[in-house]
């Protein structure tokens, strides 16, 4: 079947609204829009009229605290309640981080001798602002050839130290992002566990090491593993959904959907039934009628 569980719309850093995308996953049998630190899609999302069969979740993408030896822990949110209060509350706390890590990103720029100002704030219309709102700046004013190009000399981590404007993001505890997420009526799912550690990305990853903490996070409340993603190699999505298995937690499936502003990456994830299913089923109480 059909699935995506990891999709981004204009809400956050996607180059669609939210109504496009429940029409473009309208054929699938499920989908779940994951916005970063937002809910504010999921109601358009959920209410676009049906295209399909697709059974509509809601989601949220928390980028949290990624343990003592690690790099980037990205915790999807499925199936979640996005009125919750405490849901709420967490979220703002994100938001003012990153509105205040935006605030020095731009200064890193003016240092450069570029003038983001309020344009850039003011071409996000509204919404999250995120790096590829900086990065879309950048090749509109000819400082990037492509936003690829935009990101890899100005805004990652490992961006030339003469050219970069990276600041790094205030990140909320694993047991309270876990815990938040649950009292709000959702699973937490880890997205892309092979990004954990930025070595991983070009040495591949230990999955030894890999397994060990996700069992010490599994006892802190980390109920699935996104094991098959786009980005994933066919041998580590086997990897991924072995130890997912071995540790008893769901597995999802995600393509990290962000339209143009990841053109490389298609929407939607083949699997098999067997796969998903316990996903799906912890999943049911959320989905209605």
């Amino acid at each position: 079947m059909t699935v995506d569980f990891h999709v981004h719309s204009k809400a956050s850093d996607g180059s669609y609204s939210p109504a496009a995308i429940a029409r473009m996953t309208g054929p699938f049998s499920y989908a779940a829009l994951t916005d970063h630190d937002t809910c504010d899609g999921i109601a358009d999302f959920l209410s676009e009229p049906p295209t399909g069969e697709c059974r509509r979740i809601a989601g949220i993408e928390l980028s949290i605290d990624p343990g003592e030896g690690f790099d980037m822990f990205h915790l999807l949110g499925l199936g979640i309640d996005p009125k919750d209060a405490g849901l709420g509350d967490f979220r703002h706390r994100i938001l003012a981080a990153r509105d205040e890590r935006n605030g020095h990103i731009i200064e890193n720029f003016a240092k450069l001798g570029i003038d983001l100002g309020n344009d850039v704030r003011e071409a996000r219309r509204g919404m999250i602002l995120a790096r590829p709102h900086f990065a879309k700046w950048l090749v509109r004013h000819g400082y990037a050839a492509s936003v690829r190009e935009a990101f890899a000399k100005y805004l990652l981590p490992d961006s030339p130290a003469e050219t970069s404007c990276y600041e790094e993001g205030w990140h909320p505890p694993q047991e309270e992002a876990f815990a938040v997420v649950h009292a709000a009526g959702g699973l937490c799912v880890m997205a892309h566990p092979k990004f954990w550690k930025n070595e991983w990305k070009v040495s591949g990853c230990d999955f030894a090491m890999a397994e060990r903490n996700l069992a010490v996070l599994r006892e802190m409340g980390l109920d699935g593993l996104e094991a098959v993603y786009q980005a994933n190699s066919p041998g580590e999505n086997d990897v991924f959904t072995q130890i997912a298995d071995r540790l008893g937690l769901l597995k999802s499936a995600g393509s990290d959907f962000h339209g143009s502003n990841k053109p490389a990456v298609t929407i939607g994830m083949e699997v098999g039934e067997s796969f998903i299913r316990p996903l799906l089923d912890r999943l049911a109480p959320t989905l209605g009628a």
